[in-house]
């Protein structure tokens, strides 16, 4: 009986130990995986740019600076590697600028492939990144600021000279000068910044220069204005020969009403004597004239002035009106 267990017991003792010897090893094969299990590298991109403004042909400078975030396991030194669609990068290793300049617009992309062992593919990594290129518009055209400076001094008849000045604007156009004039005519300076003009026959008229500035895509203009006073003349208010005291007194009335209506007007009467007429003859025409004016009619003596005009057939009296700053009257020959 103790002879049959022990048979059994050596029967099954060697495969018991085999299980236990194959238990082992998978065992010892598990904690081999776990010591020696590998990560493959890893490696992400930034720039300091995601958009550039250069135009086709612009020479400055652009250029984005590239970093690059890699990460690996392995004691090996990391390899930097990298390529662009366009463009030069400048520099090594972790941190390089892109030079993108004189590129056409659009979309541009800078790659880079790490590896970190002997050239298996498991041992790299790779990103990319994009980069916009876009020229931007010009900027809109300025107006300069335009001034024109108007004549200080304004005489009948006479020329006067407008003068422009410019100020601002974009400065990238060449100023073009346009005159135009609402009346008179330009003598001077067409084309430049300064005008002369006639003004014959502007009187009690305005004149208003403008100019347009031309090679602006705009209403670039200014104007100025002058105008010319209405000519202060003497009229001739009535003439009469050698008439009836009644008739003179008559005339004169008239006359002092026309001076009366404008208090600021001098009174000329001009005596011509006849080729007949007695010595002192005249010189008693203008007193008597006078005294009517001044006794009869309250006229202050300063405001009436005689004058004797050379001889005639017959004697003649001239009444005139002047406003003040006007020629005096000269007698007719």
């Amino acid at each position: 009986m103790f002879r049959s267990k022990r048979y059994f017991i050596g029967l099954f003792l060697p495969l018991v130990l085999l299980g236990f010897s194959i238990s082992a090893s998978e065992a010892l094969g598990q904690r081999a995986r776990e010591t020696f299990l590998y990560a493959p590298p890893t490696v992400s991109l930034a720039a300091d740019h995601s958009v550039l403004n250069a135009c086709e042909g612009d020479t400055s400078a652009s250029l984005v600076r590239l970093n690059a975030t890699a990460t690996s396991q392995s004691a090996n030194p990391i390899r930097y590697n990298w390529t662009t669609s366009a463009g030069r990068i400048d520099g090594t290793g972790a941190a390089v600028t892109w030079d993108l300049s004189g590129v056409r617009p659009g979309y541009y992309k800078a790659f880079l492939a790490i590896d970190s062992g002997s050239g298996d593919e498991a041992c790299e990594a790779f990103s990319s990144l994009a980069v916009l290129v876009k020229c931007p518009p010009p900027p809109p055209p300025v107006c300069p600021n335009v001034h024109i400076t108007c004549p200080d001094r304004v005489e009948l008849d006479q020329p006067v000279t407008f003068t422009s000045s410019l100020t601002g604007g974009s400065g990238n156009v060449t100023p073009m000068f346009n005159w135009t004039v609402s009346a008179g005519r330009i003598i001077e300076g067409q084309g430049t910044g300064s005008i002369k003009v006639d003004t014959s026959g502007l009187a009690g008229q305005t004149l208003s220069a403008t100019l347009s500035m031309g090679g602006y895509p705009l209403d670039c203009s200014a104007s100025c204005s002058i105008s010319f006073p209405v000519p202060l003349k003497c009229k001739k208010f009535d003439e009469f020969g050698e008439i009836a005291r009644n008739d003179e007194k008559a005339r004169l009335d008239n006359y002092a009403i026309e001076l009366q209506n404008d208090p600021s007007r001098t009174a000329y009467v001009i005596v011509y004597p006849g080729q007949g007429n007695r010595s002192g003859q005249v010189q008693t025409q203008r007193t008597r004239i006078v005294d009517y004016l001044v006794n009869s009619r309250g006229f202050n003596a300063g405001r009436i002035i005689t004058i004797v005009g050379p001889p005639r057939d017959e004697m003649m009296v001239e009444l005139w009106t002047c406003p003040q700053g006007a020629t005096p009257p000269k007698p007719a020959p």
